[in-house]
């Protein structure tokens, strides 16, 4: 299998959004509501959505290829976190959000993950900044063994709303190395 990595285009937008259907449900906690999920989708992982984040000053989004197809994405932004929470778990600052990280569970456990994480990571890395942060739900044990395995260590928590619920999420966060390239 070879391992195709390339920033996403508007042109990418539905194929993303179909990936992102598949993906986003299993990093939900088991009591999560299958019409808040929906309505989760169809609003913040639209095709439309996608469109306009592949077009967004200091967001890239990062297609994990193959036969043609995405398989996995993850999405880096270079914003300053506003919320209070993240603001006070991290001891790193100015800070890359490592906002989305989904592979397809056909591809699990196939190396695709850890090929996404490090092109994702140098990503960042290129940026400038000092560190990384995501937020992860607290339920999703293989994505946090994942994480872990990758350099993130839990610094905190804070809340995610899925529908009018909040989940209660693990802040991670990792320094990136220092003085790596330029602003993406």
């Amino acid at each position: 299998m070879t391992i195709d990595i390339s920033t996403a285009t508007a042109d990418d937008a539905v194929a993303l959004a179909a990936c992102a259907a598949v993906t986003f449900p299993l990093a939900c906690p088991a009591g999560s509501r299958p019409e808040d999920i929906r309505r989760h989708i169809e609003t913040h992982l639209s095709a439309e959505r996608f469109a306009a984040l592949a077009d967004l000053p200091g967001h890239t989004i990062l297609c994990l290829r193959e036969q043609g197809g995405i398989v996995g994405w993850s999405m880096i932004v270079l914003d300053q976190p506003t919320d209070a929470d993240v603001l006070s778990a991290l001891s790193i600052s100015p800070v890359v959000e490592l906002s989305k990280f989904y592979v397809h569970p056909g591809h699990h456990g196939r190396g695709s993950a850890a090929a996404l994480m490090t092109a994702t990571l140098d990503l960042a890395a290129a940026s400038g900044l000092p560190g990384v942060w995501l937020g992860v739900n607290q339920e999703n044990a293989r994505a946090i063994r994942f994480y872990g395995k990758h350099g993130f260590q839990r610094v905190g928590t804070k809340r995610f709303r899925l529908g009018d619920r909040f989940e209660d999420d693990f802040i991670l966060q990792q320094a990136l190395p220092a003085g790596v390239g330029s602003a993406a």
